[in-house]
């Protein structure tokens, strides 16, 4: 089978990996010839070209820049994606025909690029869907309902859901989302295809690699609460601000924050009043790395604005539950992360703003290590039960044939 995969967040480097990498590799090891095209931002001041990575045919198409960066600049490159795609697709790709063709969100514009595939080479095509905007917009205060902005994209998101033939939630929460705000959908043609990942073998539970927190300036003795990922306004990150200016006293335990985005300076600024000493911020590191040091964690953090009404899922869980950590989430009301961690036993949560709960959930989990030890081994058994890239790869399959 022929499999042609469409994404902004595509990393460049051999032992970079994140959830659409490792999916990939699955359809590459399961003997099915596997394109991608990617964003190459313009930062990194690199033309559009295709090479072969890791067994992969990747076609990297010169964009701006649509991440990291102001919204502005950020919704002008979004609205040039598609043109630019498709320019790269009949440069590069014009004598390939595919029999699957994959892509997730966000963006929201690759609904031209899709039907432009679609109608060429006459492929089943299957959307990931990630991200609902514009509505996540409009929760953040970002953009308002009924605007000509608003109505723009919301034709678009309509359109990309009008053309895919099956659409892939992240959660039954999301399913019944899509389905109760767009009831024009099929609903025979929506499920729950969740983040996945090709999870590295499990080892060294009962070493927690006082070398590697020697390296990265952590004490020996604490309990680490890490935060890896995005440092952004969806993040709801002002919370964790509240979090941390409530603990800086204790000595027992200690925040780890990793990662890159808006908030990034910010988080900084924040840190350095008062030189608190039980908070480091780490600017994005290699995955190898990030996954190296979370072995040396004890739980797991994940933030969510409260605003939010879609169910949101971050993916970043499942680098928790593969360490064989636990989970503590302070999350909106929508999301249905919270009965993950209930049903899987491998967490805990609060709504983002119950700042006493939150502070006594952090107690519960710095206090007892056997509860930190089941929790995490809970939710490592989950991930391999639900959240693998094999599961993964028999939704999305079981369709091309129907």
């Amino acid at each position: 089978m022929k499999v042609l995969f469409l994404t902004v967040a595509y990393p460049e480097g051999k032992d970079e990996r994140n959830i659409y990498t490792d999916l990939v590799q699955e359809f590459k090891e399961r003997n099915n010839n596997v394109y991608v095209v990617c964003s190459r931002e313009r930062r990194y001041c690199l033309p559009t070209e295709i090479k072969y990575e890791n067994g992969i045919n990747v076609l990297r198409v010169k964009t701006g820049n649509v991440t990291k960066t102001n919204i502005i600049e950020k919704g002008i490159a979004t609205l040039l994606l598609e043109n630019q795609f498709i320019r790269a697709i009949k440069q590069h790709l014009k004598h390939e025909d595919f029999d699957l063709l994959l892509y997730a969100t966000p963006p929201i514009t690759f609904e031209r690029v899709v039907k432009f595939v679609k109608k060429r080479s006459n492929c089943k095509t299957y959307l990931l869907l990630k991200d609902i905007f514009p509505q996540n917009a409009i929760d953040l205060g970002m953009m308002k309902k009924g605007s000509l902005i608003w109505r723009y994209f919301r034709t678009k998101e309509k359109s990309l859901y009008a053309i895919s033939d099956y659409i892939g939630c992240m959660s039954k929460a999301n399913v019944e989302y899509l389905l109760k705000n767009n009831p024009e959908i099929e609903k025979n043609k929506v499920e729950v295809c969740p983040n996945s990942i090709k999870p590295a073998p499990l080892r060294d539970l009962n070493n927690r690699h006082l070398r590697i927190r020697k390296k990265y300036g952590v004490p020996d003795s604490a309990v680490v609460f890490v935060y890896g990922g995005n440092l952004g306004q969806p993040q709801g990150l002002s919370f964790l601000l509240q979090v941390l200016a409530n603990v800086q006293e204790r000595e027992n335990i200690f925040f780890l924050i990793i990662g890159s985005g808006t908030e990034y300076a910010r988080i900084e600024n924040f840190i350095n009043t008062d030189a608190k000493l039980n908070v480091k911020l780490l600017k994005q590191l290699p995955k190898a790395d990030y996954e190296d040091l979370l072995k040396c964690c004890d739980v797991g953090l994940i933030f969510l604005d409260p605003r939010f009404t879609i169910p949101n899922f971050p993916s970043r869980v499942t680098d928790y539950l593969q360490a064989a950590i636990p989970v503590l989430a302070a999350t909106d009301t929508n999301t249905d992360i919270k009965d993950m961690l209930h049903e899987a036993g491998c967490g805990m949560w609060a709504e983002s703003g119950d700042l006493t709960k939150f502070l006594n959930l952090v107690d519960v989990l710095a206090n007892d290590i056997n509860l930190r030890k089941q929790m995490g081994l809970n939710g490592r058994q989950y991930l391999e039960n639900y959240y693998t890239v094999s599961h993964s790869y028999e939704i999305i399959t079981r369709h091309v044939n129907a």
